[in-house]
């Protein structure tokens, strides 16, 4: 399964690589490809994660998150 998460305050590399370690520490996670130009992450899971799981690792980080497709 595959979902997008749109996230606004992503500046530079280091931010990228900041939520791409969060998003790695959830288990279930398989695929992480952080985007810094389009503003979003894009994850393929293997098990039931929740968007609140998804969005709390990341705004734990200052980042907002402002939609899951």
């Amino acid at each position: 399964m595959e979902k997008k998460i749109l996230i606004e305050g992503m500046k530079c590399s280091g931010c990228a690589n900041r939520v791409n370690n969060a998003l790695k520490s959830i288990k279930g996670i398989k695929k992480i490809d952080v985007n810094l130009e389009n503003k979003c992450a894009n994850i393929t899971y293997k098990k039931d994660i929740t968007n609140e799981e998804l969005t709390k690792a990341i705004e734990d980080l200052g980042f907002k998150v402002v939609g899951i497709e």
